[in-house]
């Protein structure tokens, strides 16, 4: 009975020894060290940031003239209709003013008495040469022919002033865009007759705010969009004045090649709003923001510093920094979540700068030099 109780221990002792002695001889793990992030940086840059506003103008033509009568009348004649295109001088329309028949007639008069009073004076010439008449009538019949032809003269200028406010004529040549009056209309000299738009290029006006035009200037870049085209401009007038209308400043554009563009019709156009030149820079995805406050990660051998910044303007691409670090300083561009102040990271092979250049790290190139040392003792 005690020899069965001994083999039973003997074995239970065995069995725990196996379960226990494998246990006890397994090797430890070791634990290993997480991988240092690897980063890009890059330095400050210098470039031109500028941004763009979009807005709606007005398609002109680059000439247009407004023609009103210069006297009241009825309008006789018709000469012209919308979309009609006219030389200058052409004529648009012939108004009856009641003036022109009276103005004829006095010219005519004046005519008649300028031709008397001319001959009258050279038989007093003729008779004065020859010592007939005395010098006094002779001055006398001087002074009524210069007299008579004055009065003509004043006549006929007025005639022509009533012919040419009866016939109206193109003042420049181009498209009729608008010509609203017909045979037998009564117009006043506030009447507008038609509206003639010049040959060439089109022009396109649109109203800004005070803090855009002062960043604009006469020759700057415009692009004009219409119907999923393109086209290109120039500003050429800026009004200094505010509009009253819209309280807003006045530009106007030119447009090339923009003869298709319908006038009267409205476009989409892009205008610089703000523009920083050689303003120094780095990725707008660099710079982070808390409370509204920006700040940048560099990197320094290794470490990683929390650097507070002022940003200028920015785009899709750079922000402006305009303080906070120096232009030597290197500027982490990539995110990782374990960027924080005295965080521990390694630079990427090549450090970027704004111009999409590589250089190398200096900080890999020491550690390449430290490990070919290493080597060379370990040999």
């Amino acid at each position: 009975m005690n020899k069965g109780v001994m083999i039973a221990g003997v074995v239970v002792v065995a069995v725990g020894a196996a379960i226990i002695v494998p246990r006890v001889m397994k090797p430890k793990a070791v634990l290993e060290e997480a991988p240092v992030p690897v980063v890009e940086a890059e330095r400050l840059e210098p470039g031109d940031i500028v941004l763009y506003r979009n807005l709606v103008g007005t398609v002109e033509p680059s000439d247009v003239v407004y023609i009103y009568p210069k006297a009241a009348g009825e309008i006789t004649d018709v000469f012209v209709k919308a979309g009609d295109v006219v030389a200058e001088g052409q004529a648009i329309c012939k108004i009856d003013t009641k003036q022109v028949d009276a103005a004829r007639l006095s010219m005519e008069a004046a005519k008649t008495a300028m031709d008397n009073a001319e001959n009258n004076f050279r038989r007093q010439q003729a008779l004065f040469a020859v010592g007939d008449i005395a010098s006094a009538a002779y001055e006398q019949a001087e002074v009524q022919a210069k007299s008579a032809r004055i009065q003509y003269e004043q006549a006929k200028l007025n005639y022509d002033y009533q012919m040419e406010f009866s016939n109206i004529t193109a003042s420049i040549g181009g498209t009729v865009e608008q010509c609203d009056v017909e045979v037998h209309d009564n117009v006043a000299q506030q009447s507008l007759i038609c509206v003639i738009s010049g040959e060439g290029s089109k022009a396109i006006t649109f109203s800004v705010t005070e803090k855009v035009v002062d960043q604009m200037q006469v020759g700057d870049r415009v692009t004009i969009e219409k119907n999923g085209k393109e086209y290109q401009g120039s500003v050429t007038e800026i009004s200094s004045m505010i509009d009253a209308s819209s309280g807003l400043f006045k530009i106007k554009a030119s447009v090339e090649n923009g003869d298709a563009l319908p006038t009267g019709s409205a476009v989409s156009l892009f205008v610089v709003s703000d523009r920083a030149d050689q303003a120094m820079s780095i990725p707008v995805d660099a710079v982070y923001y808390t409370g509204g406050d920006a700040y940048v990660y560099t990197y320094d051998n290794g470490t990683v510093h929390h650097i507070p910044v002022e940003v200028g303007i920015y785009d899709s691409e750079r922000a402006e920094i305009l303080s906070g670090i120096q232009s030597d300083d290197l500027v982490i561009t990539t995110w990782s979540s374990e960027l924080a102040e005295g965080a521990k990271v390694q630079l990427s092979g090549e450090v970027q700068t704004g111009g999409g250049q590589a250089e190398p790290a200096e900080e890999d190139n020491e550690q390449a030099g430290n490990m070919q040392t290493e080597n060379a003792q370990a040999e």
